[in-house]
């Protein structure tokens, strides 16, 4: 840290001993054939009989058994180092399959060869995260729900049954309590350096795993059962992912340098770093992401002990207290009330990202996926690797020393650095919305291209424009709405932009200015939430009306072209028809009000309860106006006369909400522009749907007396 000697390890004392002694007090050799039989068939009875427990039905003695397992740990190391890779394949190929991951396993080898710590250290965090998963799916094969903790996992009933208590026993020994030597977890959130993980370990998971392999086979034998892999996850909407332009060569090499002059990167954690860094340019981005994602943890964990003054939070935490973790690192608040200062210093745009790449549940989580093996490694996505490498040169860079770069360095990482700085959200329910919002108003301005009939029976047609002409009403309510939020002083439609709502192209244009401009996403209250998960299922609702009527409309036209409609089908058509007119503008007036209320949402948390339940109810009734229109427009339905009648319904409950509600004033949501003027400034020039075709839109033009 910054002013004081500098750490040479994140291990508490008490983790230390554990992890890098204890192992090694017993000088005392094991002969290998203990362990493995002449058929290579794992020996389970000495290793469990290593196996130490408190009295009194305490549990597990960790330390004991750490001490008395090492020279067995030795043994296997031994072993597995003298065998060439052939012969190792050979012999423990078929074993590794049940993982799912065989050739992970079967590359650790060339690992430990290498001796190479970092190596090391990479396939351990790859070898733990997969045989989470793989337990998991063993879990599966009796139990339900499998525990999402790998401790919790471990001390399950379903995997005892199968692989027998002392089996799993051993298992803790190494992975899964904070007590042990909690392999995965120290190497996960980054607490221990390539040199501090004894290699011994890592050949030992392996034997484990192979005898875990054994026992399995042996078990859904007896049973006649099977083991079925749960799918992998897969990233989606990658297309949403990538801030950063190309990582060059010229960028990589600036990423070396910083490594070296960053207060970021404590130095013993030097080497993961520069062999992410080679993950990268030689294509292998999984291994990129996963040395990667640690030392963002552990630098970032420095710089929230540096700005909070809690620099003992650094070190793993002893079993009586939680270790620093993301999840602490990126909180509002401290665990003693007080506020954490970490996202002052690092910014709203960077928290953002953060909050994105690793928290939101809809975002990549990449950390959650890649260190509880739900991804195939072999296909990690090179826009996710890019983007953690690409925010991983922007902290290292924001932590150098003053004046350690020339004006030629700085252009190179420039682009990169603007891209964090100008970063919103994308994966928050707020963001969400405002993405949801765009896709609907592009379906809808599909609308205007669909195809139109002729139609041949004038008196059929003169009886459904009879039918609609009351509905001119719904238009007046739509002028009154539109000006009263105009007089409101929303501040996100200028006098302009109500002037020209209803046409297409500048209506689009000003919904897309709104859903591009930042609204806070960090911390939002509950409350805040709340109705914003409302605002997001009111537009998805409309994109499902949406494309029900362009759906119904091409279909239906099709048919009139064929000449396959019957005589019913026909008038129901010419009602869609005309029921286009009057949705086409109440769509577009929701996505309005629901962009409009995502911009001012922060507000309502000023709100008195009872004011605060009348709002959401206002909204609410939204929603069930849009979902009720889903099934009315859905192609099973087609009920038009019910879908114009109840938008009718809609819009005259919205204009009273505004002409009545005075909490979102009063809060400053909605401020009223305090001037002497006509509360209605504005009118509809709406052109008589006589003289209109059916298949015409009605274009309303809101005009300036």
């Amino acid at each position: 840290m910054p002013g004081s000697v500098p750490l040479t390890t994140c291990l508490s004392p008490a983790v230390y001993n554990m992890v890098c002694l204890r192992g090694f007090e017993v000088q005392s050799s094991a002969d290998i054939t203990s362990l493995l039989d002449k058929e290579n068939v794992v020996c389970w009875g000495p290793i469990c009989d290593k196996v130490s427990y408190l009295s009194s039905d305490m549990g597990l003695d960790y330390a004991e058994s750490v001490r008395k397992l090492g020279p067995l740990c030795d043994a296997v190391h031994t072993h597995l180092m003298s065998l060439p890779y052939e012969k190792y394949q050979e012999t423990f190929h078929d074993w590794f399959q049940w993982t799912n991951q065989c050739e992970l396993f079967l590359n650790a080898l060339n690992a430990l060869k290498s001796l190479d710590g970092t190596k090391i250290s990479l396939h351990l965090m790859k070898m733990t995260s997969c045989l989470e998963r793989s337990l998991g799916d063993v879990y599966l094969i009796i139990g339900k729900d499998c525990p999402f903790l790998l401790r919790d996992l471990l001390t399950s009933q379903e995997l005892a049954t199968i692989f027998s208590q002392p089996v799993m026993d051993v298992l803790r020994v190494f992975l899964g309590s904070p007590q042990s030597l909690n392999l995965r977890n120290i190497l996960w959130h980054g607490f221990v350096s390539p040199q501090e993980i004894p290699p011994k370990y890592c050949s030992m998971l392996l034997l484990l795993t192979v005898g875990l392999g054994q026992l399995l086979r042996s078990w859904l034998t007896n049973k006649e059962m099977c083991l079925v892999h749960r799918p992998y996850f897969v990233f989606s909407n990658l297309q949403e992912v990538p801030i950063f332009p190309e990582l060059n060569e010229k960028v990589l090499s600036m990423a070396d340098s910083l490594i070296e002059k960053s207060e970021f990167v404590l130095t013993p954690m030097v080497p993961f770093w520069i062999e992410a860094i080679t993950a990268f340019r030689q294509g292998r981005y999984a291994d990129c992401a996963v040395l990667l994602l640690p030392q963002m943890e552990t630098g970032l964990r420095l710089a929230f002990t540096t700005v909070n003054g809690c620099p003992e939070r650094m070190l793993t935490a002893e079993s009586t207290s939680l270790y620093t973790t993301f999840d602490e690192i990126l909180s509002k608040h401290l665990n003693d009330g007080s506020p954490n200062n970490l996202p002052g210093k690092l910014g709203e745009p960077a928290m953002e990202f953060l909050w994105d790449i690793l928290n939101h549940q809809e975002g990549p989580r990449v950390r959650d996926h890649l260190s509880h093996g739900e991804i195939q490694l072999c296909h990690f996505p090179k826009h996710i690797a890019c983007e953690l490498l690409g925010f991983s040169i922007v902290l290292l860079h924001r932590h150098l020393k003053q004046d350690s770069l020339n004006k030629e360095d700085i252009a190179v990482i420039h682009p990169i650095i603007d891209a964090v700085g100008s970063y919103q959200s994308r994966y928050h329910p707020i963001s969400l919305v405002q993405m949801q919002v765009l896709r609907c108003c592009e379906s809808l301005n599909k609308w205007e291209l669909l195809p139109a009939p002729s139609i041949g029976h004038p008196s059929e047609t003169m009886e459904l424009q009879d039918n609609v002409d009351p509905e001119l009403s719904l238009y007046s309510d739509i002028e009154q709405i539109l000006s009263l939020l105009h007089l409101q002083g929303m501040t996100c439609l200028s006098a302009e932009d109500c002037s020209t709502w209803l046409q297409t192209d500048k209506w689009f244009v000003t919904i897309r200015e709104l859903c591009g401009k930042r609204i806070s996403t960090l911390y939002c209250p509950r409350l805040v939430l709340e109705a914003v998960g409302v605002l997001r299922k009111i537009s998805t609702q409309c994109h499902q009306v949406s494309d029900n009527i362009l759906s119904t409309s091409q279909q239906r036209y099709e048919q009139w072209q064929n000449k396959t409609l019957r005589s019913r089908q026909r008038q129901n058509y010419q009602r869609l028809l005309y029921s286009i007119r009057s949705l086409f503008a109440a769509l577009r007036l929701i996505l309005t009000i629901v962009i409009v209320n995502l911009h001012y949402v922060h507000g309502i948390c000023g709100n008195a309860h009872l004011e605060y339940q009348k709002y959401l109810k206002y909204l609410k009734s939204i929603l069930q106006y849009t979902e009720n229109m889903s099934t009315c427009t859905s192609p099973e339905k087609n009920r038009w006369d019910e879908a114009i009648q109840m938008t009718s319904t809609i819009v005259l409950k919205i204009k009273t909400f505004n002409e009545t509600n005075k909490v979102l004033r009063r809060h400053n949501i909605w401020p009223m522009m305090q001037r002497s003027v006509n509360p209605y400034p504005f009118h509809w020039q709406i052109i008589s749907l006589k003289r209109l075709k059916p298949w015409d839109f009605i274009h309303i033009n809101l005009l300036s007396r």
